[in-house]
């Protein structure tokens, strides 16, 4: 036991968490303590009748913690059990009870070290995190490969990862094709196959054939990097409900001593009131709540969810509605183009061509699709001259091109040209009016897709099921015509707004897109509710509006557009693929862009809010019928602290049950040398 305001993981008296085994100066103490009481139950030196020499050294060396750390909380002007078992000691001494003393000073050390055995657990399975991260790393330097310490690779190397080693960096694979074990970072049982393109994570685990990748987030800025950041950034801060259970236990001090009080004028029984003093304890939340919270980010993180602290994983289990975004979150985020509709008088490559130039720069997904359809037709790969980026609205580029004004003439060159890319409310503020139709003319299919799916079309569910969402094209005041951008709903999607529901969450769909996108995407996920054509300021008043009516908001997201909603939920997640305003907006992140994950994550959350208020009512009861049966001769100063360290290290273990298990893999791994480089 130790203070109130003490017990979190930091300042843990005597630093358990970075030892494997229990200091010897704290052996020698309980064995020195126990010794001594057996010498005074056999009276084998007792040259004083009234005092026994043997026990009062006894007392001094195994109480030196106890008293230390009382008298430093007094001069603190903080209530702490220390004090109160000072008291108890120093009455058992004055009337006599110097082995009674002694037991209660062994008890009180051997809780000290188990309780900082286990809170020791709980910061080497945290710890266990950084030995995912090999020291050092292959690296194809001016034609030739060597190793080199990982703190020295550079943005833009070239990493070399052999069969059997661990990645030591986030980067894209150039060469070589494997299969990696992720479930450090996304929480993925099965390993994932990697190629040329594909994205790798520091911390992972390159199984079967060796890769090349280019290096690009190092250290601190990987996602295992910020795994550790998070953790971390847990054991410092402290959550709301760690400053109640030091309240509580404080509380529980002052009920301790006006019960020994009343319990001496009423039976002036020394003894019993000794009993009320010892027995009553709140050490089990004290050291158990920051534990159990440690505990619950650590299990996240290993989920492949970084929370940011104590405080956020405390408004998660609170949460009773989720509002989602949809592109890139409910849906892959990997649209690609399903349909050009250009309207009369205009040609579908001209239509592409148009929204391709605005697009060029853009982040989101749906210009992204648009660009790559327009490589791949082998469109020219013009840049815009300048670029807007208007959330939740679309692009206005502006460009110099040449054009024909009539078949047979030669191309001109134009003056500086606007083009405008996105929804209807864009067109609109640049005086443009949309047909009402989705295509004025037959539509011409962007080969090799077929041409868009209507979302009132039932089709297959999962992966397959595609969500279309239509970006119109304006260019020189004339609309040229409509892009249907379809994106696939995640597989996982369905099956996590169902889990939520089944919580009693209430799960809701905010989206910028139109009312029959919405709609189609809410019945083909069972959403409670949807949101249509919303700015970024109207998700965030929306979500705002939610929390002023008092609901606890989660918003998940990932886009630029999200951040605003992200900041005025309850508590902002963010999928791991989203731009980094979101990410640093959020104070949850999927790494594994895993809707499966956040709902475990909300899972772990309330599993912790459901020990700690099992600890909380268990200390409570055991203190109240302790008191009682103190008070009335039931318990003798004995079984008074068995009773106070058995309670006590139950409400510990309790909380440990969080903390995630050791892994077998947690031992550094270099790199062989002698491996076959990626062809």
């Amino acid at each position: 036991m130790t203070d109130d305001h003490d017990h979190d993981l930091d300042h843990d008296r005597h630093d358990h968490g970075h030892a494997t085994v229990v200091p010897w100066p704290e052996l020698a103490r309980i064995a020195f303590a126990a010794l001594a009481a057996a010498a005074v139950w056999f009276r084998l030196w007792e040259p004083w009748p009234r005092a026994s020499v043997i026990g009062l050294l006894g007392i001094a060396v195994g109480g030196y913690p106890i008293f230390k750390e009382a008298w430093e909380n007094l001069r603190a002007r903080r209530m702490t059990m220390e004090l109160s078992m000072t008291l108890a000691l120093v009455a058992a001494l004055v009337v006599g009870e110097t082995f009674t003393a002694l037991v209660i000073a062994v008890f009180v050390l051997v809780a000290e070290i188990l309780e900082g055995l286990t809170v020791g657990r709980g910061r080497r399975a945290i710890r266990e995190l950084l030995d995912f991260l090999p020291r050092t790393a292959m690296v194809r330097r001016d034609g030739a490969v060597r190793e080199v310490p990982a703190a020295e690779v550079r943005a833009g190397d070239a990493v070399l990862v052999n069969p059997g080693a661990r990645v030591p960096v986030d980067g894209t694979v150039t060469a070589g094709h494997s299969w990696v074990d992720q479930a450090t970072i996304t929480g993925e049982s099965a390993p994932a196959e990697k190629v040329a393109g594909a994205t790798v994570y520091a911390g992972t685990i390159n199984q079967s054939g060796a890769l090349e990748v280019r290096a690009e987030r190092l250290g601190r800025d990987t996602s295992f990097g910020k795994i550790v950041e998070a953790v971390e950034r847990a054991e410092r801060s402290r959550a709301p409900v760690q400053k109640t259970a030091d309240r509580y236990a404080g509380y529980l001090v002052y009920f301790a001593l006006a019960c020994a009080a009343l319990t001496f004028l009423l039976t002036r029984n020394v003894r019993s009131t000794i009993s009320v003093i010892i027995v009553a304890g709140a050490c089990g939340i004290a050291a158990g709540t920051p534990l159990a919270v440690l505990g619950a980010i650590g299990r996240a993180a290993r989920e492949g969810a970084i929370v940011k602290g104590g405080r956020y994983l405390e408004s998660l289990w609170a949460v009773d509605v989720v509002a989602f975004d949809k592109t890139g979150t409910l849906t892959l985020g990997s649209p690609t183009v399903l349909e050009l509709a250009p309207v009369p008088g205009v040609a579908a490559a001209d239509l592409l061509a148009a929204a391709a130039i605005a697009e060029r720069r853009s982040e989101h997904p749906l210009g992204k699709a648009i660009v790559a359809e327009a490589d791949r037709a082998g469109l020219p790969a013009a840049e815009p001259e300048s670029f807007d980026y208007l959330p939740g609205k679309g692009i206005v580029a502006r460009t110099r091109a040449r054009s024909r004004t009539r078949p047979g003439e030669e191309e001109e060159e134009e003056e500086e040209e606007e083009i405008v890319a996105g929804n209807r409310a864009l067109l609109a503020i640049h005086g443009l009016t949309a047909p009402a139709a989705a295509a004025a003319a037959p539509a011409a299919p962007a080969a090799p897709a077929a041409p868009a799916a209507s979302l009132a079309q039932a089709g297959p569910r999962g992966a397959d099921r595609q969500v279309a969402s239509e970006v119109l094209v304006a260019r020189g005041g004339r609309l040229l015509g409509t892009i249907r951008v379809g994106d696939a709903i995640r597989p996982e999607a369905a099956a996590a707004v169902g889990a939520l529901r089944q919580m009693g969450i209430r799960t809701i769909l905010l989206t910028g897109d139109g009312e029959a996108i919405a709609a189609a995407v809410g019945a083909e996920l069972g959403l409670d509710e949807t949101r249509a054509a919303l700015l970024p300021e109207a998700k965030m008043a929306a979500v705002r509006d939610m929390v002023d009516r008092g609901r606890r908001v989660a918003m998940v997201g990932d886009g630029v557009n999200d951040a605003p909603a992200l900041t005025a939920a309850t508590v902002g997640v963010a999928m791991g693929s989203g731009t980094d305003v979101a990410r640093e907006s959020a104070d949850v992140v999927l790494l594994g862009n895993d809707l499966g994950k956040f709902v475990e994550t909300v899972r772990i959350a309330r599993r912790c809010r459901g020990i700690l208020r099992f600890n909380f009512a268990g200390t409570l009861g055991v203190d109240a019928l302790g008191v009682g049966l103190a008070a009335f001769g039931y318990l003798n100063p004995l079984l008074a602290a068995f009773i106070h360290v058995a309670s006590e290290l139950a409400f510990i273990l309790n909380s440990a049950r969080l903390l995630p298990a050791a892994s077998k893999a947690a031992a550094p791994v270099r790199s062989p040398v002698a491996q076959a480089e990626p062809a």
